[in-house]
Order: structure tokens, then C-alpha cells, then sequence
């Protein structure tokens, strides 16, 4: 997202916009390391574009100095950003998911934007310690899998922008690995060091 007063109206005018000033627009984040510094490195890094990381102690922070045009851009979580986003006061550039979130269905994703593939989704998920016996992971698992499709829970999280998902534990632990070879990479690339 971007405040309003920023001359990008879409993801390639935003991309123009920073080859043209290479090293002058900012992007803010919760802080180094966070998701939304991940994010935003993980663009930065396909877009080869050249801008200046602004971290936050929080996301509150940095989405407030967005919305007082302190900052260029912002990688923050949709249900944060779309009271803002409907109101005018942001400007939504795209969705970091594949797929158009059912809550703002008019955003592209970044990956119709031009940038293929491009996914930074922020998710929860539930796991238990080491050890814990197969036929009480099934149980919880099959409880929670319940819980995710129950039609009033799966409309609230919707409206918010919010994709519930579920699945088996195998593929969740799948996803958990894929996740951090991809952001180990992303780290790797950009120099992130720890703080």
C-alpha cells in the first residue's frame, strides 16, 4: 500500500517510480527481520528496484507514518490496511497472496502485476511438541480442520481479508519447510542480518 499522495497508481507505475529515483523512496516495516521487511526485500529483490528500508517497532507505527505520508510504501497485513484502503486514505497496489483475496477482489496480485510466482503471505498455524502421539495430532488436527470450515468462522475471517485454510499435518510441515528455505533465501540475498 501507498499513501495516496505517492504517483504510482499500480505496481509497474511503482516500479518506473523507483528506477527513476533509485535509492529515494522508503518502505516501512515492523521492524527488521518482521514479515513485512521480508516482504518488502523479497519485491524489492524482484523488482530490482532500489529503496530505503524504514523499520518500525511495530506495525501500528509504521502503518501510522504511512497514513501521515512519512513513508513511501508499506508490505502490511490486509486486514490492517483495508479500513484505510476503502476509506481513500491508502492506496492499494496489490495483494502479496496468488490469488485475489475475496475481500478486495478489484487488487491484483502482485504476480498479475507482473512478477510471477511473487507470494508473501503472513499465516498462523498450529503445532505441537515432538513426540506427541499420531492419534492425538489426527484428533486435534481433524478438530481444527472442523473448525476452519465452519461457514460463520470462514465468513468473519474473509471479511477481514483473511484466507482460512486447513489441511493434514504432513502438509503443513511441507509448507513450514518451503516457507523457510524461501525466506532463508530472501534473507540471504538482501544481507539481513540479525539485530
Amino acid at each position: 500500500v501507498v499513501h495516496p499522495s505517492v504517483p504510482a497508481h499500480n505496481v509497474d507505475q511503482l516500479v518506473a517510480l523507483a528506477r527513476a529515483r533509485p535509492g529515494q523512496l522508503t518502505y516501512a516495516s515492523a521492524g527488521a527481520g518482521s514479515t513485512t521487511h521480508l516482504s518488502a526485500e523479497f519485491f524489492r529483490g524482484r523488482a530490482k528496484i532500489d529503496m530505503i528500508h524504514v523499520p518500525y517497532k511495530g506495525g501500528g507505527t509504521a502503518l501510522i507514518d504511512l497514513l501521515a505520508a512519512q513513508v513511501t510504501m508499506y508490505f502490511g497485513s490486509l486486514p490492517g490496511a483495508l479500513p484505510h484502503i476503502r476509506s481513500g486514505r491508502l492506496r492499494a497496489l496489490g495483494v502479496t497472496s496468488l490469488a485475489r483475496v475475496a475481500a478486495a477482489s478489484d487488487i491484483l496480485t502482485i504476480a498479475e502485476a507482473g512478477f510471477p510466482g511473487f507470494e508473501a503471505v503472513t499465516w498462523n498455524g498450529a503445532v505441537a511438541p515432538a513426540g506427541v502421539p499420531r492419534t492425538i495430532v489426527t484428533r486435534l488436527n481433524t478438530e481444527l480442520v472442523d473448525i476452519m470450515r465452519a461457514p460463520e468462522l470462514r465468513e468473519k475471517f474473509l471479511a477481514q481479508g483473511a484466507e482460512p485454510l486447513s489441511g493434514t499435518p504432513e502438509h503443513f510441515a511441507d509448507y513450514i519447510r518451503s516457507e523457510i528455505k524461501k525466506w532463508a533465501n530472501v534473507v540471504k540475498l538482501a544481507g539481513i542480518a540479525a539485530q
